[in-house]
């Protein structure tokens, strides 16, 4: 059960953290209670699993990072695991993810890839399939940012 001081919580926290020296008393001040209260019902929300985590969202072309890759890899079911542990100890894959297969399209492993360039992504793709072994891969490119946004629970 999740009470309504917990979805304020929720509210207030989805909206990011105001870029101050103490952003829980920011937010606790503005739903009405102490910061440690708002702390405390974090923790243990996380405790709860009702929060597993918190994340920054970057934005990578501020960054110099204007090439982005979706690279789609034909991967047997029994290597899929380790190719993902390796794939996802890259530090320019932002994102390692297992698809079904469907029809003809018989890539099941995904990476995301940002580079300063498209020749990087692609050095970066020869480097990932260098240390998997793995050959059979497809590198994607992004042509344009339709929509960027984290979702919003409990708006009503």
């Amino acid at each position: 059960m999740i009470t309504e001081l917990e979805k304020k919580i929720i509210r207030a926290l989805q909206e990011g953290l105001p870029l101050v020296s103490k952003p829980y008393g920011v937010i606790a001040e503005r739903i009405g209670i102490t910061e440690e209260k708002l702390i405390n019902t974090i923790k243990d929300m996380r405790t709860r699993g009702l929060i597993r985590r918190f994340g920054a969202a970057v934005r990578h072309q501020d960054l110099g990072f204007t090439a982005n890759a979706m690279i789609a890899w034909k991967v047997p079911a029994s290597f899929v695991d380790r190719a993902g542990e390796l794939f996802s100890g890259n530090p320019a894959v932002s994102h390692c993810y297992e698809r079904s297969t469907s029809g003809d399209w018989q890539y099941n492993l995904f990476t995301m890839v940002h580079g300063k360039s498209p020749l990087e992504c692609h050095e970066v793709a020869g480097e990932m399939s260098r240390i998997s072994g793995l050959s059979d891969y497809l590198v994607l490119f992004s042509t344009g940012e339709l929509k960027k946004e984290s979702m919003k629970y409990f708006l009503e």
